[in-house]
C-alpha cells in the first residue's frame, strides 16, 4: 500500500484492542475515486488474519444494489460452515429478529475468535444489507469484532442515513483517504533514497534536483491519486500511456452513474467547463453537475484551481476516444454554440468548431479566420493551419477562397514549402480571371515575392496597379513592405526596379519583386555586409522576420563571403529546427548548404541539403526544396557521384520553378550535370537561359550566379574558343569583376585561352585570388591546372609541389575525381598515408612567424621567390632569409618538404 504510517497506526491499535483487549470497533474509510479504499480493506483483512482472527469479506457492487441482502449473503458465505445463519427468507428479512439474531451469531463467533468484517463500495450496499450491517454494529459493541467500512465520500448509496446513523456510534471511527501530497509521490520513485544515498556530493544533488522535478511531473499528471500514480508508473518512462488512460477511464466510471457522459462533456468543453455548460451538454442539472465535479476534482482528475477541464491532455484524449466519431461531433458542435453564446473567445470557439469539422454557422468564417490570426501571434502556427484549412472549404465564393488560401500559404511556409506554394495556384487562377479585389492581390503578390517567383508577383501587382487602389484601401503604401532586412539598396526610388528589369506598371509605391533578391549596388556594398550582420545580431525568428533574415544572410554570403555567412547559417538553421519549422529550416538550410559549397566543403553541403530534403514533408517537391537539391546536384557532381547527382535532378520540378528565382539554381545544376556527362549544347542552353532571366529581372551578379563562365566552360568544351573569350571578358567588365571568387574562376578559364607563358601568370593570379575567397575547391581547381602548366613548361619541381598541394586540397573537399586527374592512381587511404609520411610535426608549424607562415604559404601554391618579393613588397633577399629559416625550423631540405596542408595564421592570407 502507499505509504501512509498515520493511517497504518490507527490500524494496527484498533486490531490490536479488538484481538487482545476485547474492544469493539467501527471503522469508516472514506476518500474519492483512486485513493486507496480497497487497497486499504484489503491491508486491515491481512493484519487480521496475521494475528488470527476470522475475516469476513463483501463488496457492493452497482448490479446487485437492487438485491436485498446480496451483501450479507457475501459475508455469512465467507463465515466458517455453519457458523454464521443464511440470510433469511425475503418475507422475514425485515423482521428486527431476524438481524438480531444475525448480531447474536457473530457475537457467538467472536467469543472463540476476533472476528474482522470488511465491506468495500458501502454506496453500493444494498439497502437491507446497510440495515443488517447496522445493527450489527449496535450490538457488537462490547465484542471481539472490528467492523471496517468503506465508501465514496461523494456517493451516499440507496441508505443516505447509513452514515448519520454510523456516526451517532460511539465506538464509530472515522478514517479519510486522501491524494498524495507532493512529498509522499516524491517518496514513491523507485529508488530515490538509495540513488541519492549512493551518489556523491555533487551528484547527490544534481540527483535530487532531478527527482524533484521527476516527482512534480508526476503530481502534476496524477494529482497525488494513487491508482493514477501506480498505473503512469507502469506506462515505458513512466509517461502517460495505456496503463494511465485505463486508470483515468476506471476512476470515471466509479465515479458515479451520471459521470461518464459528463467526463465526456469535460473533455469536449475543456477550458469552457463551467457547471451551466456541462449541464446543459450532458443533459445533467446543473446540481448533479455540481456533485460529480466535487468528486472528481476530489479523485484528482479535474484540472488544479485557476483552470478548467481534465487535469491532464492524455486524460482528456482518453475520454474522448471512447466516444463514437458522430457523437463526439454532435457534443463539439454544441458546444461550439454555447461557448459562441457566452461570449467565449474566438479561439475557444474556433477550436470546438475545428473538432467538430463544423462551419454551418453564418459566423463561422470570420471566426475561425479571427482564430487564426490570433494562434500565429501566440506562436501555434499548425493551429492557426488547421483552422485556416477548415476556413478554406468554408468559402462561399472563389474570391473570398482565394484570400484565405493566401493566408493558408503564407502560414504553410513554416512547416511546408511545397504546400505553401500549392496553395496559391487557386488564387493566381482567380487573380487571372479578375475575381480578386486589391484586399486580396496585395497579399498575394507580397506572398509570390517572398517564394522568389518574380514574374508572377509581377503580373499581380501590375493587376493592382490598375485597380489603382491600394490593397488596404489607401494610397502610399508598399504591398511588398516588411519583406526586407532593412532599407532597400537596390533601386534608387522605392517605385524603382533593379537595374536592367523590364518596365511594368506597378502601384506607385511599390518596389519591384525582384529588388527583394538583389544585392547593393556599388556604393552601398561596403556598409550593406556590416549592416546585414547588426541586423542578424537582433533578429528573432518568427513568420514576419523569415524573409528579412534570409535576405541578410544571402548579402553576407554574397558580399563578405561564405565564411562569414556560415555561421549565421548555421545559427538560424539550428533555431527553425528547434521550432520543428521544417519549411524555414529548407529556407536557411539551403543557405547553410549553398555556404558550405562556396567554401568547397562538397560532403558538408550534399550533407546539409539532404537533411533539409528529407526533414520536409514532400522531400524534393516544390521550387524552394528544389533550388536546395539543386545544391545538392552540384556537390555531388564535383565528389564525382554522377549517379546519384542524376537520381536527385530526375526529380519533378513545378512548372511555377521557370518563373521563379529559385528555378535559376535548378538549371545551373542540371547544366553541371550537362557538362559532367558531355551533353555541351544542353548544358550551354541552361546556363544562357539564366543568363536571360538575370538580366530580364535586373539580378545580373556573378558574385550570386556566374552564368558567364558557366557557359564559357560549354563553349570551351564544344571548340568555340572565340566565344568563350567573350564571356569571359565580359564578366570582368561587370561590377562584381573585382570579387575575389569571380576573378578567380573566371582567371582560372580565361588562362586556357591564353599562350603557355600568358597563362602561366594568370593561373597564378586565379590561385591568389581564390585562396583569398576561402573556396578550396576552386582553388584546387586552379592549382591543378598551374600545376599542369608548370610542368608543360619545364619546372617540374614547381610542378608537383603545387599539384601535391592541389591534390591534398581535393581531398580535404572530398572531390575524389579531381584527385585521380592531379594525380593518378593517388586516391584513398593510401594516397592519403602517402601524403602525410614526410609532413613535419604540427608543432614545428606552429612555431613559425606571421612573416615566414606568409612566405611559406605562397611557396606552397608555387610563386619563385621573386614572385614572392612581388607580391609581398619586400626583396628577393628577404623571401630567401625567411625560407630558410623555415626549412630549419621544420628540418626540411627545401621547397619540396613544406607541408601541402599549410594553412595562413593571419587573416590577410585568409
Amino acid at each position: 500500500m502507499f505509504r501512509r504510517a498515520e493511517e497504518h497506526s490507527l490500524l494496527s491499535a484498533l486490531l490490536d484492542g479488538c484481538c487482545a483487549e476485547s474492544n469493539s470497533a467501527l471503522v469508516l474509510v472514506e476518500g474519492a475515486v483512486g485513493c486507496g479504499k480497497s487497497e486499504f480493506l484489503e491491508t486491515a483483512a491481512e493484519e487480521a488474519e496475521r494475528r488470527g482472527a476470522i475475516v469476513l469479506r463483501a463488496a457492493g457492487t452497482p448490479a446487485e444494489r437492487g438485491h436485498p441482502l446480496a451483501v450479507l449473503g457475501q459475508l455469512t458465505a465467507d463465515a466458517p460452515a455453519g457458523a454464521l445463519p443464511p440470510p433469511p427468507a425475503p418475507e422475514t428479512a425485515e423482521r428486527v429478529g431476524s438481524m438480531r439474531a444475525f448480531a447474536a451469531a457473530v457475537r457467538e463467533l467472536s467469543t472463540s475468535v476476533p472476528v474482522v468484517i470488511c465491506v468495500d463500495d458501502l454506496h453500493h450496499v444494498d439497502e437491507l444489507s446497510s440495515r443488517y450491517l447496522l445493527h450489527l454494529a449496535r450490538g457488537t459493541r462490547r465484542s471481539r469484532v472490528l467492523l471496517v467500512l468503506a465508501g465514496s465520500a461523494h456517493d451516499r448509496g440507496a441508505d443516505p442515513l447509513l452514515r448519520t446513523e454510523l456516526l451517532r456510534l460511539p465506538h464509530f471511527v472515522p478514517l479519510r483517504l486522501t491524494r498524495l501530497g507532493r512529498e509522499a509521490v516524491r517518496a514513491m520513485l523507485p529508488d530515490a533514497t538509495d540513488s541519492e544515498a549512493a551518489a556523491g556530493a555533487d551528484a547527490g544533488a544534481g540527483a535530487a534536483a532531478g527527482a524533484v522535478a521527476e516527482a512534480d511531473r508526476l503530481y502534476e499528471a496524477t494529482g497525488g491519486n494513487p491508482l493514477l500514480l501506480r498505473a503512469l508508473l507502469q506506462d515505458p518512462q513512466a509517461r502517460p500511456g495505456e496503463a494511465y488512460a485505463q486508470a483515468v477511464l476506471a476512476c470515471l466510471h466509479r465515479c458515479g452513474p451520471a459521470t461518464d457522459e459528463l467526463a465526456a462533456a469535460i473533455a469536449v468543453l475543456d477550458d469552457l467547463a463551467t457547471p451551466a455548460h456541462l449541464a446543459r451538454l450532458s443533459g445533467a442539472t446543473e446540481a448533479a453537475a455540481d456533485r460529480a465535479l466535487e468528486a472528481l476534482s476530489a479523485a484528482g482528475l479535474l484540472a488544479p484551481t485557476g483552470r478548467r477541464g481534465l487535469r491532464h491532455p492524455a486524460a482528456r484524449a482518453a475520454v474522448l476516444d471512447r466516444l463514437d466519431p458522430a457523437g463526439r461531433a454532435a457534443l463539439h458542435r454544441e458546444a461550439a454554440l454555447l461557448a459562441r453564446a457566452s461570449g467565449a473567445s474566438d479561439t475557444a470557439v474556433a477550436g470546438q468548431l475545428l473538432a467538430a469539422r463544423h462551419t454551418g454557422e453564418e459566423w463561422a468564417l470570420p471566426v475561425l479566420r479571427s482564430a487564426a490570426d490570433q494562434h500565429l501571434a501566440q506562436g501555434r502556427p499548425d493551429r492557426a493551419e488547421a483552422l485556416l484549412r477548415l476556413a478554406h472549404g468554408a468559402c462561399p465564393d472563389d474570391a473570398l477562397r482565394a484570400e484565405v488560401g493566401i493566408r493558408l500559404a503564407a502560414v504553410a511556409g513554416r512547416t511546408d514549402p511545397a504546400a505553401a506554394e500549392h496553395h496559391l495556384a487557386a488564387p493566381l487562377a482567380a487573380a487571372g480571371a479578375g475575381l480578386l479585389g486589391p484586399a486580396a492581390l496585395g497579399p498575394l503578390a507580397r506572398t509570390l515575392a517572398a517564394q522568389g517567383r518574380i514574374d508572377e508577383s509581377v503580373e499581380v501587382l501590375e493587376r493592382l496597379a490598375a485597380a489603382d487602389v491600394h490593397p488596404g484601401g489607401g494610397r502610399g503604401e508598399d504591398p511588398l513592405d516588411g519583406l526586407s532586412a532593412f532599407p532597400r539598396w537596390a533601386v534608387s526610388a522605392r517605385a524603382g526596379a533593379p537595374a536592367a528589369a523590364p518596365p511594368a506598371r506597378l502601384p506607385r509605391t511599390a518596389v519591384h519583386p525582384a529588388a527583394l533578391w538583389a544585392l547593393p549596388v556599388e556604393q552601398e556594398e561596403s556598409t550593406a555586409a556590416r549592416s546585414a550582420e547588426l541586423f542578424l545580431r537582433g533578429a528573432t525568428l518568427a513568420e514576419g522576420t523569415v524573409e528579412p533574415v534570409a535576405q541578410a544572410l544571402r548579402t553576407l554570403l554574397h558580399l563578405d563571403g561564405a565564411g562569414r555567412a556560415l555561421p549565421w547559417c548555421e545559427e538560424f538553421t539550428h533555431r527553425a529546427a528547434l521550432r520543428e519549422a521544417a519549411g524555414w529550416q529548407a529556407v536557411f538550410g539551403g543557405l547553410l548548404a549553398e555556404a558550405r559549397l562556396r567554401l568547397g566543403d562538397l560532403a558538408g553541403a550534399a550533407e546539409t541539403a539532404a537533411e533539409v530534403l528529407s526533414a520536409t514533408p514532400a522531400p524534393g517537391g516544390g521550387v524552394l526544396l528544389g533550388a536546395v537539391a539543386a545544391t545538392r546536384v552540384r556537390a555531388l557532381l564535383a565528389m564525382g557521384r554522377l549517379e546519384e547527382a542524376g537520381a536527385v535532378l530526375a526529380r519533378p520540378v513545378p512548372a511555377e520553378a521557370a518563373r521563379s528565382v529559385h528555378g535559376l539554381a535548378h538549371l545551373r545544376a542540371r547544366g553541371h550535370h550537362a557538362l559532367a556527362t558531355s551533353r555541351f549544347h544542353a548544358a550551354l542552353g541552361d546556363f544562357l537561359d539564366i543568363g536571360r532571366h538575370m538580366k530580364r529581372w535586373g539580378l545580373d551578379r556573378p558574385r550570386v550566379l556566374p552564368w558567364r563562365t558557366d557557359a564559357a566552360e560549354a563553349l570551351l568544351r564544344l571548340g568555340e574558343a572565340h566565344q568563350a573569350e567573350r564571356f569571359l571578358a565580359d564578366q570582368l567588365t561587370t561590377r562584381d569583376a573585382a570579387d575575389p571568387w569571380v576573378r578567380g574562376t573566371t582567371l582560372r578559364l580565361r588562362a586556357s585561352l591564353r599562350e603557355p607563358k600568358e597563362r602561366q601568370a594568370m593561373l597564378s593570379r586565379a590561385v591568389d585570388e581564390l585562396q583569398r575567397s576561402g573556396d578550396r575547391y576552386e582553388l584546387a581547381r586552379a592549382m591543378a591546372d598551374f600545376g599542369q602548366v608548370l610542368r608543360e613548361a619545364g619546372e617540374p619541381a614547381r610542378a608537383a609541389m603545387v599539384e601535391r598541394r592541389a591534390w591534398h586540397l581535393a581531398g580535404e573537399c572530398g572531390a575524389e575525381a579531381l584527385c585521380e586527374r592531379i594525380l593518378p592512381g593517388h586516391t584513398g587511404e593510401g594516397a592519403a598515408a602517402v601524403d602525410t609520411a614526410d609532413a613535419p610535426d604540427a608543432g614545428l608549424v606552429a612555431s613559425l612567424s606571421e612573416s615566414e607562415r606568409r612566405v611559406a604559404l605562397l611557396a606552397v601554391h608555387g610563386d619563385t621567390n621573386r614572385e614572392i618579393a612581388k607580391k609581398l613588397y619586400i626583396t628577393v633577399s628577404t623571401v630567401e632569409q625567411h625560407l630558410t629559416r623555415v626549412y630549419r625550423k621544420l628540418n626540411i631540405p627545401g621547397r619540396q618538404g613544406l607541408p601541402v596542408d599549410l594553412h595562413p595564421g593571419v587573416p590577410e592570407l585568409a
